[in-house]
């Protein structure tokens, strides 16, 4: 069994060609995961099978992603890896994440699932691919329809082998199994190992190296920790709203690429604010030079990566605003521990889109911690908080000695018109733009605001009952009310299976849902069905 060590690893320590490290710095990543330093390049040796622990989130895709597409022979048109995964949202994701970082390298990776035409995917493959992601029952289609040959493929990837077996794929995972190439390399990702899977590794895995990533003992103090749904492309007004509300806003915002940090530092003094950006590309000395302004609050936010923000301690600051969530558990807990350090209250931020709630849900209960959701604050909230900062402000001068020109100078204007109409425009003066609602910029509702949400603000739920038990779309919907206050046209996009189903429900509704049907010491009836990277 193989641990993560202290020692710093690159991408460079792999033996990736060029071409892999260019796409790897084009998408902005850093330094390696744990779960990438251990398995790339054991997966590079191409001498052992691999059984990887790790949780969705930690960088697993571009750990088996990356040697693949290294290893992969471009003039070969033929199916050269197969990699399953329990559903058809994650069989996307990892085709595009593979996809993303092939860099110049002429490699066909195709998606195969199922509630997409077959013609479609038929053309594909006839096309000629060379890496094929699949679902269990679409990819058993295609090898009964003998439109998919996996007999000569080199690699065969199990991604999220537990869930698969959860969702009841362990049979179609065998039979598939049984038509690859027994000569062929197999890496088996599960975020648990089961005795279900140690059964089917020893069968169909010949000798395997064990990797698992050691787990930090997570400690969140005493830092309030909320969280925001907002869409993608209204992070950014929500990230002003928020320092605009607070009176001394003094945070680190992460972010989880460089091009990323240099965005939103760049955006962020554009519209007038001090704000500094450090990641891996900046020289130290400027890194040094950037941290000395911060820690003297010249620059009242700091954006960071992960990675660039090691070794930043500063004890007072305010917030901690999670730009972009991070990827597993115990980055979230290293992030927010910047804050409520040396007794005092800090709080943590987090945006989340709605298509990652599951994955925040999941941060919360590995790292048990209690993450509540909040409302971003609307323009006549920061309006308001201004007006009464120019006050305190203005309460303030009054108790100070002013200088007497300025009396001679209020004397004359009193003089012209009414006082209070003087005040008006003094106001108005100094703090027309200051106070203008035009200068926010329009944020939409979030989906959980009761208005009929789109695919993207719901939740895909595994159901683990099926036409074997006489359930029926109209069944599972009725027995879903009986449980759970949630009106009917709000389940949608139902699949009826033999043995499980499907169903999207809005995701303030889901873990209602899964609560209500869980029952103590039993598998879950209702469960979330992972689809992050």
């Amino acid at each position: 069994m193989t641990e993560n060590t202290e020692e710093k690893k690159t991408f460079k320590d792999f033996g990736l060609s060029e071409n892999a490290l260019k796409a790897i710095n084009q998408k902005g990543f850093e330094e390696p995961t744990p779960i990438q330093i251990l398995t790339i390049p054991l997966m590079m040796r191409n001498d052992t099978n691999i059984i990887a622990q790790a949780q969705t989130g930690t960088g697993k895709t571009a750990a088996f992603g990356l040697p693949l597409i290294e290893m992969v022979k471009e003039d070969l048109r033929k199916v050269q890896a197969l990699i399953l995964t329990p559903t058809r949202e994650l069989a996307i994701q990892v085709a595009e994440e593979i996809n993303s970082l092939k860099g110049s390298k002429d490699i066909r990776v195709v998606p195969i699932y199922g509630g997409q035409s077959i013609d479609q995917q038929l053309r594909s493959l006839k096309k000629g691919v060379h890496i094929v992601v699949g679902t269990p029952g679409r990819v058993i289609d295609h090898l009964n329809r003998k439109t998919l040959n996996v007999a000569k493929i080199e690699h065969l990837i199990l991604d999220e082998a537990d869930e698969m077996l959860n969702m009841g794929f362990i049979d179609d995972m065998e039979e598939i199994m049984k038509h690859t190439n027994p000569a062929k390399r197999t890496l088996l990702f599960s975020a648990t190992i089961p005795g279900r899977i140690r059964e089917l590794a020893n069968k169909y895995m010949d000798g395997h190296e064990l990797l698992t990533v050691k787990k930090e003992k997570l400690i969140t103090n005493l830092t309030e920790q909320i969280y925001f749904e907002v869409k993608a492309h209204d992070k950014f007004e929500a990230l002003c709203r928020i320092i605009d509300i607070e009176d001394d806003f003094y945070a680190l915002v992460f972010c989880r690429t460089k091009s990323d940090v240099d965005g939103v530092a760049a955006h962020l003094k554009d519209r007038g604010y001090d704000a500094a950006a450090i990641h891996g590309d900046i020289s130290q000395a400027q890194r040094e030079r950037t941290l000395g302004q911060f820690k003297n609050k010249k620059v009242n936010i700091l954006v960071a990566t992960d990675v660039a923000a090691r070794g930043i301690d500063v004890s007072d600051l305010t917030h901690v605003i999670n730009y972009s969530l991070p990827q597993d558990p115990e980055s979230y807990v290293h992030r927010i521990g910047r804050t409520g350090r040396a007794g005092k209250q800090g709080t943590a931020i987090t945006f989340i889109t709605p298509s990652e709630y599951n994955r925040l849900m999941f941060i919360q209960r590995f790292a048990k911690t209690d993450i509540k959701k909040a409302r971003i604050p609307n323009v006549g909230d920061i309006i308001n908080a201004k007006k009464k900062k120019i006050y305190d402000d203005l309460s303030l001068v009054l108790g100070e000695e002013i200088d007497a020109a300025y009396y001679d100078w209020a004397a004359k204007l009193i003089g012209e018109s009414e006082p209070v109409k003087i005040l008006a425009a003094v106001l108005s003066y100094c703090f027309e733009e200051e106070l203008s609602p035009d200068s926010y910029g329009k944020i939409k509702d979030s989906p959980s605001k009761g208005k009929q949400l789109d695919q993207h603000g719901k939740v895909r739920l595994f159901v683990a009952l099926g036409k074997k038990d006489n359930i029926d779309a109209r069944k599972l919907v009725e027995l879903i009310m009986r449980k759970v206050s949630i009106k009917s046209q709000h389940i949608r996009d139902i699949q009826i299976q033999e043995k499980f189903s499907f169903m999207s429900v809005p995701f303030e509704n889901a873990e209602e849902i899964i609560a209500g049907f869980k029952k103590q010491g039993q598998k879950p009836l209702i469960a979330h069905v992972k689809n992050k990277k």
